[in-house]
């Protein structure tokens, strides 16, 4: 199929002329003559008749009705193509750790997709490992999340600072004090998650250099559902400051003394994939400049 020799066909047909079809088209007439030529005997039928007036035969009408739209398909899906090499459509699978998938992502992608609506994306949300383990399957083109063990193959940027608070009910004998430590949790029920959870290593690397008595704990299995169990007056947490604007009623937020704490949180990819390309670098670089402009504590 000769797509020059169907728009010299429709452009006949327009003008009603191989002359001005040649001079719209800036070929030479000779051109327009054999293009038309070796596109009937492709088709193993006459279209034109030649004349002083160019008319369609019964074959070149029912040609032209479907020539139209066939070039109308070829041209959205040039377009189509188009937009997948340059990232401006296609589909991207990323993975998200908890609580940016609940607190920053949402309107994050809303502002994406508005600016690209042809991109398709896929968000699946769990802890740092389980994404981790999809990436190396393949199941996900890259994730955001805090950083991986070391020697796991994957490449690693961070972007921003996830700073944390402690959260306790309004009740609680901590919520009066104007300065509360690490030691002073080994007397509390401390609310943690689950033991593979990156932000329960965070806060026992805070307390184990303090050594003293076990810690008092209870296991809650989502991050984001720590706040609901301190509100509940079950203990108290230390979570992600973004999870906390509003502070939730019936709880305090207070800063731990010593250090600020925070952890680094960012993009993760297949090492042998980065940098990403087409709709996956797009969506990167968006977030990449939106997460990092952030401060700490939104």
């Amino acid at each position: 199929m000769d797509l020059k020799a169907y728009k010299t066909f429709q452009k006949i047909v327009s003008t009603g002329s191989f002359n001005r079809a040649a001079e719209e088209l800036n070929y030479a007439q000779s051109t327009v003559t054999m293009q038309i030529q070796k596109l009937e005997a492709e088709l193993g039928v006459q279209l034109l008749e030649r004349g002083k007036q160019i008319v369609l035969t019964e074959a070149g009408r029912l040609f032209h009705e479907q020539e139209r739209q066939i070039l109308k398909d070829i041209e959205r899906l040039e377009s189509d193509l188009a937009e997948l090499h340059t990232g401006d459509a296609g589909s991207v699978r990323i993975g998200v750790t908890d609580p940016t998938a609940t607190y920053r992502l949402p309107g994050l992608l809303k502002t994406f997709l508005n600016r690209y609506p042809r991109v398709e994306i896929e968000v699946e949300i769990a802890g740092t490992q389980a994404l981790s383990e999809r990436l190396l399957r393949g199941e996900l083109d890259w994730a955001l999340c805090s950083a991986p063990e070391l020697g796991t193959g994957l490449y690693f940027e961070p972007l921003f600072a996830e700073r944390f608070l402690l959260l306790l009910p309004e009740g609680h004998p901590l919520a009066a004090s104007p300065r509360i430590t690490p030691e002073d949790l080994r007397e509390h029920r401390i609310l943690i998650t689950a033991t593979h959870c990156p932000y329960r290593k965070k806060l026992e690397s805070v307390l184990q250099e303090f050594g003293g008595s076990p810690l008092h704990t209870m296991v809650i299995g989502s991050m984001v559902a720590l706040k609901d169990y301190v509100a509940a007056g079950l203990g108290i947490a230390l979570v992600p400051a973004v999870m906390l604007n509003p502070v939730p009623p019936g709880t305090v937020s207070r800063q731990l003394a010593g250090t600020p704490i925070d952890m680094s949180c960012g993009i993760l990819c297949k090492t042998a994939e980065y940098p990403l390309v087409r709709s996956s670098a797009k969506l990167y670089h968006f977030l990449r400049q939106e997460l990092m402009e952030q401060p700490a504590s939104s």
